[in-house]
């Protein structure tokens, strides 16, 4: 199901890359000519967002016939067909930019995703994203990180209580921002801390934090501290994690590890579309 945010989306974009009209497609062809084209993998990766260049084809013109041929998540090797589109030659052409645009960007966000999945198989640990994704593009962006198999930490600021590091220095004291967090926020929302020494772990502690993230500690002091909170917290670890380092801080203990590189640093990937002619263009 194509979400309104989602048809929105599209449409900025067409408009964007077509909106004053494509006017070398509609020159060299005819409403007549028509074509059969493929989205194919050029790489090994995870594919994602088939279903929204299905739309954007689809928003085109409507006489566009799409067949998706995978699912979202399938890892595909070079040479595998995604998707074919039937139909009007211009208006594929049209729609081919864009449709590209989204396939490639949340596939890349799927594959990198699926990287760092596998990097932690067996540990018990949760690879999760950040809200570091791109304007508007959140829902999609952590829809890919889910198809490459990992997870989505809170997607908006009305999630829960996340007290960070500027809430804690403008409210005076870690202490201080939890007191006012628990008495003001809804019942069930649970409240999570920024931690970034042990002394404020013990301040979470204190506190009762239910969730209790680690902020920009070396792999040592993570140990530290999940022998401070043991068991008394979910342990959330974040900040200088690189794929390198990722098993370094899968730790006995470690419940989540959130890396903002999954959307902010993911790299499209290299899929194109080739088209094929079933009727002669108008010379």
């Amino acid at each position: 199901m194509i979400s309104p945010r989602t048809d929105h989306l599209i449409d900025l974009a067409l408009d964007e890359d077509a909106g004053l009209g494509d006017v070398t497609s509609r020159a060299i062809f005819s409403p007549r000519d028509r074509a059969r084209g493929y989205i194919d993998a050029k790489q090994d990766l995870v594919v994602c967002g088939l279903a929204v260049a299905a739309r954007v084809f689809e928003r085109v013109e409507a006489q566009l016939q799409v067949k998706l041929l995978a699912r979202d998540g399938d890892r595909m090797k070079p040479g595998a067909r995604v998707l074919s589109v039937v139909g009007p030659t211009a208006a594929m052409l049209t729609a081919e930019r864009t449709a590209l645009n989204f396939v490639q960007r949340l596939s890349g966000i799927a594959t990198l995703a699926r990287k760092f999945a596998d990097a932690v198989a067996g540990t018990g640990v949760r690879i999760v994203d950040t809200r570091k994704t791109t304007p508007g593009w959140r829902a999609l962006e952590k829809y890919a990180v889910r198809c490459g198999g990992c997870h989505n930490h809170r997607s908006s600021l009305g999630e829960h209580v996340m007290i960070k590091d500027n809430h804690i220095a403008a409210a005076g004291s870690l202490t201080r921002a939890v007191a006012l967090a628990r008495s003001a926020a809804p019942h069930l929302a649970k409240i999570e801390v920024e931690a970034k020494t042990l002394a404020e772990v013990k301040d979470a502690l204190r506190a009762r934090a239910e969730v209790i993230l680690l902020d920009n500690m070396p792999p040592e002091t993570v140990r530290r501290a999940v022998a401070l909170i043991a068991g008394g917290a979910v342990v959330e670890v974040s900040g200088g994690v690189r794929f390198e380092t990722l098993r370094d801080y899968a730790l006995p203990g470690v419940d989540v590890i959130s890396i903002g590189a999954l959307t902010h640093s993911a790299t499209a990937v290299d899929l194109s579309l080739d088209v094929i002619p079933m009727r002669a263009a108008r010379r």
